[in-house]
């Protein structure tokens, strides 16, 4: 009987082989061979679970090295079946929302950490999902800091961003336009400081006028430092070659008022440390302060005004992955060369401007995430 049910799969005769499969295994219910092509018919008539249990109950069970080889084998074929399904699926529901003009719009998706023991069966979801090889899901899942993934429509950024979410990956998308959105104001120094402050800065205009808020006002602080880079002329290979060379870094500080959708950006380049209160004690010679102090003072200040307030510091290592990724997305303008940086600092070459826009960016994830 075993032959006539091989002979019915081989002319893929179901009917016959389920007649013929129900009768053999009335009589030998726990017969492996039996079993095995029960298997294989559930998962012709694509009840793939029903066949993924009986494939995975013979592994264990059986001896028969064909028979292991053939279980093995179903099991490969089921997994491609649910991959394929799966991409179908994905594909008709990135066909839907990209009907809908807003979910048309530019956006990012962005991969939290992974970390421990939970970033093997991260990286296999990972691989499944992004459709990458076991290699590139490992090394570009992150595990300390953010990682800018992909670029594209938000719609689809957001299809894949909850399916990261629905097997434990931390993700989520923003749309570019509601980063551009975002108001901010350079701050240039500080006229009142206590429970409320006051300000002097300049908006997206550079309009320059007075603004105050509350400390209680701030949900979060952003920190980061740009490199500024010098051209040198150095050897190269026994041939002169101009290259590039960090020189000092810039350091910016971003506090968020979600409440009244704007950032305050402190820059130590354009803050004016000698005409703000509280900053500098007032009889400190000028002689002894570099630029690096008086920001260190004013860090401090916003410590001690803000110390439950969490912290985002991590922009260079996110900035980096946001430079690579410049470099290789068909349309730059789609990542963020719409975001205006809103850094007064001189800036000599375009790989600096790039920094400053990643800032920008980094603040601006920051904030939306939050708000999310």
């Amino acid at each position: 009987m075993l032959d006539q049910i091989a002979k019915a799969f081989k002319r893929k005769d179901y009917r016959t082989a389920q007649n013929l499969l129900k009768n053999f295994l009335q009589k030998e219910p726990r017969n492996p061979w039996g079993r095995l092509y029960a298997g294989r018919l559930y998962e012709e008539k694509r009840k793939l679970d029903l066949a993924e249990s009986i494939y995975r109950q013979l592994l264990q069970q059986a001896e028969h090295p064909k028979i292991v080889a053939q279980a093995r084998s179903g099991l490969q074929r089921l997994q491609s079946q649910k991959e394929a399904q799966e991409q179908q699926q994905r594909q008709q529901a990135i066909a839907r929302v990209s009907k809908d003009p807003n979910q048309a719009k530019p956006g990012l998706l962005i991969i939290e950490p992974v970390i421990g023991e939970a970033r093997k069966a991260a990286a296999k979801e990972f691989s499944r999902i992004m459709n990458l090889d076991s290699y590139s899901a490992q090394r570009q899942l992150p595990g300390r800091f953010w990682r800018l993934h992909r670029t594209g429509n938000i719609g689809e950024l957001g299809i894949y961003g909850q399916e990261l979410r629905e097997v434990g990956i931390p993700a989520f998308w923003v749309n570019l336009e509601k980063i551009e959105q975002i108001r901010v104001f350079r701050v240039q120094s500080i006229s009142e400081l206590g429970k409320t402050v006051s300000i002097m800065c300049h908006d997206e205009s550079n309009q320059l006028g007075t603004l105050s808020f509350e400390w209680s006002e701030v949900a979060q602080r952003v920190e980061g430092k740009l490199p500024v880079f010098e051209s040198v002329v150095m050897l190269v290979s026994g041939k002169q070659e101009r290259v590039e060379r960090t020189q000092d870094y810039v350091y910016l500080c971003d506090l968020h008022l979600p409440q009244r959708n704007c950032v305050l950006r402190f820059c130590d380049r354009s803050f004016d440390f000698h005409h703000s209160v509280g900053i500098i004690p007032p009889d400190t010679p000028r002689s002894q302060l570099s630029t690096r102090l008086q920001w260190n003072s004013l860090i401090q200040v916003m410590i001690q005004y803000l110390p439950q307030t969490p912290l985002w510091s991590d922009f260079t290592p996110f900035a980096e992955t946001v430079l690579q990724e410049a470099k290789v997305v068909a349309d730059p303008r789609d990542l963020f060369a719409e975001i205006r940086p809103y850094i007064d600092i001189f800036r000599r070459a375009e790989t600096e401007t790039t920094w400053d826009r990643a800032f920008a960016l980094y603040s601006g994830l920051v904030f939306c995430r939050k708000a999310d």
